[in-house]
């Protein structure tokens, strides 16, 4: 069985099935689906518990900064991540947040800005 008939011997959640939906039509494969459908379920561990839809902004941007300066993880984890974090808000969700798209958002091993890498005009 897919990741799109078992949610882990539970019940999937309507917006996991319509980000799984909306993953097919996108036609990323099978593997990809699951590391963004990790993404975001460590992002709700994250917000302890909360659902994606009532998630923010801020909260995602806290936790971007968390999984890549507190966790350290490889620049190839957090790129998947975002991106994966990125397919829910804004292709899922509708949410057209700038953090998935100002330029300067940088992951782990990339320059030496570590934590300041937002785009000044990004930060209000």
């Amino acid at each position: 069985m897919g990741i799109s008939e078992r949610g882990g011997g539970r019940r999937i959640s309507p917006l996991r099935r319509r980000m799984i939906r909306d993953m097919d039509l996108a036609g990323l494969t099978k593997g990809t689906q699951q590391a963004y459908i990790c993404a975001v379920v460590d992002l709700v561990g994250y917000c302890k518990g909360k659902s994606p839809e009532l998630i923010t902004e801020e909260e995602v941007y806290r936790y971007v900064l968390w999984l890549r300066d507190g966790r350290g993880v490889a620049r190839g984890t957090f790129q998947t991540r975002f991106y994966g974090l990125k397919f829910l808000f804004y292709r899922t969700l509708d949410r057209d947040w700038s953090l998935f798209f100002k330029n300067g958002f940088v992951g782990p091993g990339r320059s030496g800005c570590r934590g300041r890498c937002l785009a000044t005009s990004a930060v209000a």
